[in-house]
Order: C-alpha cells, then structure tokens, then sequence
C-alpha cells in the first residue's frame, strides 16, 4: 500500500531506527497474529460486558476485516472511529488495520463542530459511532455529520442503529466463513491518524506509522516495567494517545497483559475495578488527582495490587503530586507528552523530589530534544526555553498541513510550543504554553476556535479567551467579553449557544468578565498581555 499525505522520515534516520532495534519491520495485523499464538486463550481485554481472550480479539478483528471489505471499505480509506471504552474499539481498530484502513481517533466528546472538521480533512469513508451514551445519541450527531461531508458512505452503529438506515456493527462482524483479509501493509505505511489540538483552532492530523507507533508503546512499557503480569485499567477513553499507546493499552497488549476499559473515570467505580481484576497499572490525569486520592483515603476497597499510576496529559501541581505519592500505597509516575511523539516519564526508582516536581525524561535514547529561546538558540540547563524534539517516534509532519509543516518544524526537530526547563539530569519541568492553546483537565483548547464561535453571538461586541492557572484542572479558561448592549451574556448563555454551534461541552468558558473595551496593541490587535495582567490583578 502506498502511504500518502504523510511526511515520511529522512532515510539516514529511518536506517538508523532500524538499525538500531527500534523499527522491527512488523505491521499490527502481523503483531496481532503473534500476540495470538503465542498468548492464545490468556484474557487480553475486559470491559463491562465482556472478557475476549487474545485468540478471540485476533478472530474478531479478523471476521471485522471481512465485513468493513464486503462493506466497500479498502486500503487506504480513513475510518472515524467515536467509540467508548469498549471491546469493539480495539476489534474495529484491529480489523480496520487487517485491512489497510486507517482508523481516526475521534475523541467520545466531540460533537459537530469538530467531527464535520474531522471528516472532511480526512475525506473518511465510514463514521463508526455507538448508539446512546450518557443520555446524547450519537446517531443524531452522524446525521448531522453525513448531510456535511460527501466522501462519507456508511455509519456504522455499535448498538441499535435505529431508523436511520445506518449499519448495525453486529451485521459488520456475522459471516466468520467470508474469504479472509489479506494484510496489504507494510510496517512503514501509515497506520492511524491521532488529533492534536492547535493553535489555528482546528484539530490537526498526526500520522503514525506500524513501526513508529508499535516502538512507541514498546519502550514506554520498558521504561515502566510492564510484563505479561500487567493489569493496565483504561480510565480515560482510549482514543486518548496517552490511553491508549503510552503504555496503555497495546503496550500492555504487546507483553501478553490485560487490558480492563472502565467506562468512566469515576473513582469508586474503578476502585472496584482495581480489586475485581487485580489492577497493576492506569494512567489518570492532574484533574482526577484530587478526586482520586479524596476516594482513596475514604474506600475499604482493595488496592494493593495497583503498582504503578501514571498521571500525565497536563501539568500536576507540586503539592498535588506530594499528596498522591504519600496517599496510594503505589509508584507514582509523572508522564508528559505529546500524540505527536516524544514521551517522557519520571522513573521508577526516582526521588521524591523529582517524582513531586518534574514531569519525567524522555523514554527512548534516541529522543533528541532542543530547548530553545525565541531566535531558536539553545539555552543552557535550568533556563525557560520552548521545547523542540525528534526521534523514532516523533512524527516528521502533520497529514495534508503543508502551511502548518512549515512552521511547526525547524532543522526536522518539531516545535512543540511548550516551555520547559531542563535540569542536568534530563527531567523536563514544563512551565507553559507559547501557542495559544489552553490545556484544561487534560482537554486542549484551541482559543482562536473558541473565540471564533463567542465573536458570533448577538450579544458580545469583542471577546478574548484566556487561561488561568487552576490546581484540579491546570488551567481553566477565562472570557473577556465586551458585551454588544445594555446586558453581557452569562456563562450559562455562552453554554447553550456553544453547544447549538456543535462544540464540546469542555470548550465551554469557565468564567465570563467583563470589560468596557478590550485592550489593544498599537497596531490594533488584541493585547492578551494586558488581558494576562487583569488576570493576575483582578478586573476592576
């Protein structure tokens, strides 16, 4: 299968990834074959319903393969997949990539706004949905999502497809005697595509690769320990990267572990989790922090097989990370990263000091990374500089982003747009953001996105979004709005209009303030300096 729209790796670097061990040439049907034969009947995945053991994850991929082509799907197609935290994720993902398909993951929040974007810079062929979750029918969103976007031909419904005339997932997956798939792949075509949030205000595409993406999970596992002994519970939803790839879930696949999905992050709920499958390992992020070690120092639940807890995807607060270190009877690791590449974590057998103030050192020894000011010199050890990287698991270029390629790269080093200080002994400190993206409870907010829609409603003349620094959530989100009459629209306003336009409800502003103008630079734009200023002083 040829791979196209995506920035392949200069060919000294890939000859050196795979000269080094780190690429091993293998595809993820191939490694789904191998972790079946070799793990047979062991349980390789556990969610409320069901149990599948990896001999049954490899036949179901299999027979989803067969029907997502008797379908029309074939190599190449992209696929979005917005599904929860259940077995039939890992089966369609797995059978998708039997196919040559390329799964997009799709976050369960999104709603019209971003999946219309999704599915038309994907050009995707088939939209996998569930039916009904907590109360919003996702069907109503892939009507909505179908009537924008032409290149899509099915919706698939895990559940009850309704009236619509979509496909039931269950008709998908019912013929086990259709002619096989024949694996088109090779290891260094593009697997699947992940989001990232932006600066632009649009989510972005990231390509990984069999090679890439499988080393990834590998050595983060590695670095973590993680062995066919591992229980790794999914708390968060798995189409996050952190969830599902760091190690998460197919690290955990690729030892011969269990994989338990939760379908919430509630934490009496995955408490009992914890205790009814022995439980060594999750990742959880700053905002669940507190409401887990409240629930931890309150349950007579059994958590003494839990060994290892990730909390990564923003920034945990010093004091926060000191409290959960001595509040679980576990290791406690401080992840950072990106679905970009470059992960980092704190070590098992680091300090406390470390563990409480750093968020961890890069996992591969072949991540190279650039700390640098805003000419793009280095700046030595212990300085604030905006964090660049590159390696064998760092992603050379977005999908079909040319214009953001250009900026987002400098010398094959990625600009991530945080900044960091970095100690001697490598451990990362990240001290913020240079784009204009908030990260909120482990969400990234885009506020140009948000700013966008605001800018639109009746009532606001000017409106700015801004972050502040919050201990659960790492920053929440500020509107500076100058109202266009007599009355400023309240948060509850800005929630109902948000939503009508098709938003997440995580992008909904925590606080609204108002101003009587809005503060400007001298050639007119909008001065979010002093907007930072009133922040820190308070509005007046």
């Amino acid at each position: 299968m040829t791979t196209v729209d995506m920035v392949a790796w200069p060919e000294e670097d890939a000859a050196r990834y795979r000269a080094a061990g780190y690429w091993r040439g293998e595809t993820y049907p191939e490694l789904l074959e191998r972790m079946a034969a070799t793990f047979g009947d062991r349980v390789a995945v556990v969610d409320d319903d069901r149990r599948l053991s990896y001999r049954e994850l490899a036949e179901e991929a299999g027979r989803a393969a067969r029907g997502l082509r008797d379908l029309g799907l074939s190599a190449g197609d992209r696929v979005l997949v917005q599904l929860p935290n259940r077995a039939e994720f890992l089966v369609l993902w797995f059978g998708l990539l039997n196919l040559g398909a390329i799964p997009v993951h799709a976050q369960p929040g999104h709603r019209r706004s971003e999946m219309i974007h999704l599915a038309r810079l994907s050009e995707a062929a088939t939209y996998v949905v569930p039916d009904v979750v907590a109360q919003f029918d996702y069907r109503e969103l892939a009507a909505e999502v179908s009537a924008e976007s032409p290149w899509l031909k099915h919706v698939i419904v895990v559940g009850d497809p309704g009236t619509t005339g979509f496909t039931d997932y269950e008709d998908v997956i019912a013929d086990p005697s259709a002619d096989p798939v024949k694996n088109p792949a090779d290891a260094s075509d593009m697997a699947l595509l992940l989001l990232s949030g932006g600066s632009t205000g649009r989510p972005k595409l990231i390509p990984r690769t069999h090679d890439d993406y499988q080393y990834n999970g590998r050595v983060v596992a590695d670095v973590l320990g993680y062995d066919k002994d591992t229980v790794y519970l999914a708390a968060l939803p798995v189409a996050f990267n952190y969830t599902m790839n760091c190690p998460g879930v197919l690290g955990t696949l690729e030892r011969g572990g269990k994989v338990v999905l939760a379908e919430n992050p509630d934490p009496g709920y995955c408490f009992d989790l914890i205790e009814q499958e022995g439980v060594t390992a999750t990742a959880i992020n700053p905002q669940l922090a507190p409401l887990w070690l409240e629930e931890a120092a309150a349950t007579d639940v059994d958590l003494s097989t839990l060994r290892v807890m990730q909390i990564g995807s923003s920034r945990l607060a010093d004091d926060v990370a000191r409290q959960m270190i001595d509040g679980f009877g576990c290791t406690i690791v401080q992840a950072f990263g990106m679905s970009e590449g470059l992960h980092c974590v704190t070590r098992l057998d680091d300090p406390v000091e470390i563990v409480s103030t750093t968020q961890g050192k890069p996992v591969s020894p072949d991540d190279e990374v650039r700390v640098v000011d805003e000419n793009d010199a280095d700046v030595p050890d212990g300085e604030v500089g905006e964090l660049l990287t590159k390696g064998p698991y760092t992603m050379c270029g977005y999908y079909r982003a040319p214009e953001h390629n250009e900026k987002s790269f400098l010398d094959g080093f990625y600009r991530s747009g945080d900044l960091v200080r970095r100690l001697p002994s490598g451990h990362l400190i990240v001290m913020g953001r240079t784009k204009e993206q908030i990260q909120r409870g482990g969400e990234k907010i885009a506020a140009p996105e948000v700013e966008g829609h605001l800018q639109a409603h009746p009532g606001i003349s000017s409106v700015a979004l801004m972050p502040e620094p919050d201990a659960v959530l790492g920053e929440r989100t500020v509107a500076f709005v100058v109202p266009a009459g007599p009355q400023a629209p309240t948060r509850a306003d800005l929630a109902a209009y948000l939503a009508e336009r098709g938003l997440a409800a995580y992008k909904t502003p925590d606080e609204v303030r108002v101003l009587d103008e809005m503060p400007l630079t001298p050639v007119g734009k909008m001065d979010k300096n002093v907007l930072a200023a009133l922040l820190d002083g308070g509005v007046e």
